[in-house]
């Protein structure tokens, strides 16, 4: 038998080893949603356990991110709670609690309709936390024909620009950036709503607060039965704006293409120039339950963000447990451009995002007036932050 003692690890370092292996382990899971969400996600049956009965009940909504994958996998329970956590799109979620049942006490939310909601129609049964699972930068959702002679953003004027919800926060966030960026104004082009959306399987239905037409903007509707992708592909339109990539885009139409073709470098340029990394979704809480379950705004944040930890930490094995060869230099580039925790939550780190978000929306005549983080969100989050 061979002797092994001068070539195994000391105790500490065999711990690390053994450690770091299940660590490795653990990444492949996450590794399938790094690049997005999982609609598929996880059954209400699958997150929810048997607890004791001075545990409160709470049923919560959201896509599978891998960054919400430990929680809406019980991994990661949120502390005096037996949770139910259902996958839904961002329409019917948007729709279950503004126009719907309001059946989740907690629900992620799309950040501008939920503004819509709150500036218009007086919406107070919700509030939010300063947990922002979805953010996208957002020059890729720029989608030409390439025909058109479009070249740069200075093109667009006098053209005419699909979109199959005018008012969603992308949308909203893409008219924005190109009159910050490009000075285009939503005045200087023609809009198409569309009748239908080609993603709306990932989605949802979209909700009434994310098709708000504002007035003085020449906008019309698109033909019945034609979604985004037909009138882009049919030539009808000249662009689109739009969050996911179009049918159109994804099956290699001819004459479809980005305006942005290098849109990582755009964005990034973006983020140097801006220091915003755009807010999609935010999540909400009811506020009859959190009247009566006081401890239960934190006890939320604190759960979503060790999830969100849970998947740095797997990230750091990825370079060696996925399949993208230079995921480990990616990862170090972003952290280097954006820092460490670059998926931040909590208010003071993602105040100029929102308040651009604030602003594009009054400025672009869909909010009543122009709102604030004091008001849109919980008084006791103000001052919350993660660990470092």
């Amino acid at each position: 038998m061979r002797n092994h003692s001068k070539t195994s690890p000391p105790d500490a370092t065999r711990r690390d080893f053994l450690k770091t292996a299940a660590l490795a382990a653990g990444a492949s899971a996450a590794l399938a949603t790094l690049g997005g969400c999982n609609q598929a996600g996880v059954s209400a049956a699958a997150t929810k356990k048997p607890s004791p009965s001075n545990t409160l009940p709470l049923r919560i909504s959201g896509y599978d991110y891998d960054r919400v994958h430990a929680l809406a996998t019980g991994k990661v329970g949120i502390k005096g709670c037996t949770v139910e956590f259902e996958t839904a799109g961002i329409g019917d979620m948007n729709t279950n609690i503004f126009n719907g049942p309001q059946s989740r006490q907690v629900t992620e939310i799309g950040l501008h309709p939920f503004m819509i909601a709150y500036a218009n129609d007086h919406f107070r049964d919700y509030t939010l936390l300063p947990i922002f699972p979805l953010r996208v930068f957002r020059h890729k959702s720029i989608f030409i024909r390439t025909d058109r002679g479009i070249h740069k953003p200075a093109d667009l004027r006098g053209k005419t620009i699909a979109t199959p919800g005018y008012s969603s926060s992308s949308l909203t966030w893409i008219r924005g950036m190109v009159q910050d960026e490009y000075g285009i104004k939503p005045t200087d082009v023609q809009w198409v709503v569309a009748n239908k959306d080609s993603s709306a399987k990932l989605s949802g239905k979209v909700s009434k607060q994310e098709n708000i037409l504002p007035k003085g903007v020449p906008i019309r509707m698109g033909p019945a039965g034609k979604d985004e992708s037909d009138l882009l592909e049919s030539g009808q339109v000249d662009a689109l704006f739009h969050a996911i990539e179009p049918r159109a885009y994804i099956q290699g139409a001819p004459n479809v293409g980005r305006l942005f073709p290098d849109y990582r470098r755009a964005e990034r340029a973006y983020y140097k120039k801006t220091g915003i990394f755009p807010i999609m979704h935010a999540v909400a809480i009811q506020k009859k339950t959190l009247q009566k379950h006081p401890w239960l705004a934190k006890a939320v944040f604190d759960a979503y963000s060790q999830s969100k930890q849970k998947t740095y930490d797997r990230m750091k094995m990825a370079w060696i447990m996925g399949m993208l060869p230079w995921f480990g230099q990616e990862l170090a580039e972003t952290q280097a451009l954006m820092g460490k925790n670059f998926y931040s939550y909590g208010l003071e780190p993602n105040r100029k995002a929102l308040e651009t978000l604030f602003r594009y929306s009054h400025q672009q005549g869909l909010c009543s007036r122009t709102l604030t983080i004091k008001e849109l969100f919980a008084p006791e989050s103000l001052t919350w932050t993660e660990p470092a």
